[in-house]
């Protein structure tokens, strides 16, 4: 049950509060904070805090760089001794204007709006999302891309150097009100997960963020360095986030069909095509940066195929073998570098379109589609992901779902930020061309 101003108010003299960090996120996902001082808490409460937005990333001109703070009530959370030096506490924030309107460019407000659109067609959704990472060696203090380990998949110690940090970390996340339910070593030496118990879509948002900065405390801590970056070793497996959906209705699980071949609903039907249809379109919110491409190739358990399949793991979509209350969409290619937001607004908005336009999925898909060839591929009309970000690009800025469901300001934004970095990126000399060309052209 959620605190109300005059018990947070008191909670906070109780435990001798110091300090408050109010947060909220750029579009890129990147997490902000303002720490304020405990005799601000009830002004900040009561009215919110300004701040200049002018210089984070996708939020306003210099013109219009007067924001609103406001605090989510429901977040608020004295932090862990063993996270904070001093007596701490956060709250996560809605971002407004001055003239009391939501601010168009909050991540935030653009999943309520995508979740008030399911709620009004009568559902409510659980996202869950595997989510993964590196901890690499630190040298001199910077990170490295050595791993910390070489251990593999489901590996235990003394391989796995790194399960105590790893317990750590969930004992950290598991104080701070999370479920966590497993943890284990990923297939590249030095690579991990942890899941947590699935949650409404903002607040499983809220919680891939603080699984994140958590993860680098901990790690840093331990003369390490976590990172999501999607692919930060060549020739290694990339990090992803998948994620798991279901649409709950007054029935329960809305995707659950007992007497289907596949005992899936046709509402999952429906939002699967969505997911499918839509797949390119919103690829840059899902997988955002350059980086992000190098993990979506063939040969590293990463989707790059535009399927679906109830066993198989080289599609887009699969659907796990638990069903029932349990019955759930897993969409593949998402990775945990970006906005989780964003990234959950776009995939709740391009199924619940599916359902809405009553889209129907092509036949699924259970062969190995990697060992397939390109005329294989073809008669089973299996499309490719776009293989750079610049590509991925042409697809979302032609897209109207896109527009709509992230509104004009985080659409244009998020377009020149990421154009500018693929630019950037396209015109560097690397060092492979170096090697490559300099002694022979």
């Amino acid at each position: 049950m959620h605190k109300n101003i005059s018990e947070i108010l008191e909670e906070a003299k109780k435990v001798k509060l110091e300090n408050v960090r109010v947060q909220f996120t750029d579009i890129l996902g990147n997490p902000k904070n303002i720490v304020i001082p405990e005799w601000r808490l009830e002004e900040a409460l009561d009215e919110g805090i300004a701040f200049d937005a002018s210089s984070i990333e996708g939020y306003a001109t210099i013109e219009e760089s007067d924001l609103i703070a406001k605090p989510d009530l429901g977040s608020w959370q004295i932090l862990p001794e063993s996270l904070e030096k001093r007596v701490t506490a956060r709250l996560n924030c809605d971002i407004y204007r001055t003239n009391g309107d939501r601010y168009a460019g909050d991540p935030k407000y653009v999943l309520e709006k995508a979740m008030k659109k399911a709620s009004d067609m009568g559902y409510s959704a659980n996202f869950g999302p595997e989510c993964e990472f590196f901890l690499l060696k630190m040298v001199d203090g910077k990170p490295t891309t050595i791993p910390n380990d070489t251990g593999g998949y489901f590996d235990l110690s003394p391989r796995d150097l790194a399960e105590n940090v790893r317990g750590d970390i969930s004992a950290l996340l598991q104080e701070m009100g999370f479920q966590v339910y497993t943890t284990h070593h990923e297939v590249a030496a030095g690579q991990h997960e942890i899941n947590f118990q699935y949650s409404d879509p903002l607040t499983t948002a809220d919680r891939v963020v603080t699984l994140k900065y958590v993860s680098k405390i901990i790690s840093l801590r331990n003369d390490l360095h976590a990172t999501f970056m999607p692919k930060p070793i060549h020739g290694e497996n990339g990090t992803g986030m998948h994620t798991h959906m279901s649409l709950v209705g007054k029935d329960g699980n809305a995707f659950n069909d007992p007497d289907d071949e596949n005992g899936l609903s046709e509402l999952a039907y429906n939002y699967i095509a969505g997911l499918l249809q839509y797949s390119k379109e919103m690829n840059p919110i899902l997988n955002s940066w350059v980086n992000s491409f190098k993990r979506l190739v063939p040969g590293y358990e990463a989707p790059c195929y535009i399927a679906w399949a109830t066993q198989n793991r080289s599609a887009l979509i699969r659907i796990p073998a638990k069903r029932g209350g349990g019955t759930r969409i897993e969409l593949r290619n998402p990775d945990p570098a970006g906005s989780p937001y964003l990234q959950f607004a776009v995939m709740l908005a391009a199924g619940l379109k599916g359902i809405e336009n009553n889209m129907q999925p092509p036949e699924r898909v259970e062969k190995d589609i990697y060992k397939l060839s390109q005329t294989e591929r073809a008669k089973y009309n299996i499309e490719s992901l776009p293989d750079n970000l610049g590509h991925s690009l042409t697809f979302m800025e032609k897209s109207e779902l896109m527009l709509e469901t992230l509104g004009p300001h985080i659409f244009n934004n998020f377009l020149y930020l990421k154009r500018k970095e693929w630019d950037e990126y396209r015109t560097q000399v690397t060092d492979w061309e170096i090697d490559q060309y300099l002694s022979i052209l």
